[in-house]
């Protein structure tokens, strides 16, 4: 089932990944826009849809999927976040029937090759999820914003450590003083203020990727929780605008075949991982 910022609904619909495109010709640093856009709305208004198949006032999908890539072609900005709610204040001034939206878009990254050219990325993407509703006064708002960027993997060859933990007959993980660490990540961040999000740029959200990166790389840690532990503080730390961050990780460390002095040998072996989350809070 979708997970709505809003909570549980009665009833909702919408549309689904819509890919946009939007491309600049005018030199600017990010000149492509990419992302995959789902819109979920709700009201009274769209109830008899379900109990009697009555669709009046009902907003089709597909003109839902129209108007995300028609609109995208109007919003100069570059962030997913203003995107987000460039497209749901405009629906929902649009359609009144439309009591409350969420709006997500996920980036469909790209690598820049050379000075002109482009190729798809298969690394980490960021997102956007906002949630508005009209005040008492009928005006759009946004009740709420998280960015995240989900899909990072990471390796690093040494600097991690996993031993001590409770050994009783269910025990067979050897501990390990210096080991390789395979994980992969998922983020999540909220805002002091909505309009400090609102206001995001690209530079933010790269910045937050250096910090977990960098952290990753430096920390020389006993278990992947103290290694997201100081991701999460870190970005903290470094951004003045996020109150509070979820962090996600999983443990995909490979097993040893064989250990030499000089090197190892690896496998993947397991379909299963261990996963390990944290928040960490202004």
């Amino acid at each position: 089932m979708r997970q709505l910022l809003s909570g549980k609904k009665s009833s909702y619909y919408g549309k689904g990944e819509t890919i946009v495109y939007r491309l600049h010709r005018d030199g600017r640093d990010a000149p492509i826009l990419a992302a995959a856009v789902t819109i979920v709305i709700w009201g009274d208004g769209f109830w008899t849809t379900y109990t009697t198949g009555d669709n009046t006032g009902l907003v089709a999908t597909d003109s839902m999927k129209n108007f995300v890539q028609r609109e995208t072609l109007n919003y100069d900005g570059a962030s997913l976040e203003g995107l987000t709610y460039f497209l749901g204040k405009k629906f929902l001034e649009k359609y009144p029937q439309a009591e409350g939206a969420e709006l997500t878009a996920t980036q469909v990254p790209f690598d820049a090759v050379g000075a002109s050219g482009w190729r798809p990325s298969s690394g980490a993407r960021s997102a956007a999820q906002i949630w508005l509703e009209r005040d008492a006064d009928g005006a759009v708002i946004v009740k709420d914003l998280v960015s995240s960027i989900n899909g990072y993997e990471l390796l690093r060859l040494s600097g991690s450590a996993f031993y001590g933990f409770v050994r009783d007959e269910y025990t067979t993980l050897p501990e390990m003083k210096d080991r390789p660490l395979r994980m992969k990540l998922e983020v999540a961040w909220r805002y002091g203020d909505v309009s400090d999000g609102l206001r995001t740029d690209l530079e933010l959200v790269k910045a937050v990727n250096a910090t977990l990166e960098q952290t990753f790389n430096d920390v020389t840690s006993g278990s992947i929780q103290q290694v997201i532990y100081k991701m999460g503080q870190n970005v903290i730390a470094a951004s003045a605008v996020i109150r509070e961050i979820e962090l996600e990780g999983q443990n995909h460390t490979w097993d040893m075949v064989l250990d030499g002095a000089e090197a190892g040998l690896f496998t993947v072996s397991k379909p299963f991982y261990g996963i390990l989350g944290v928040t960490v809070r202004r």
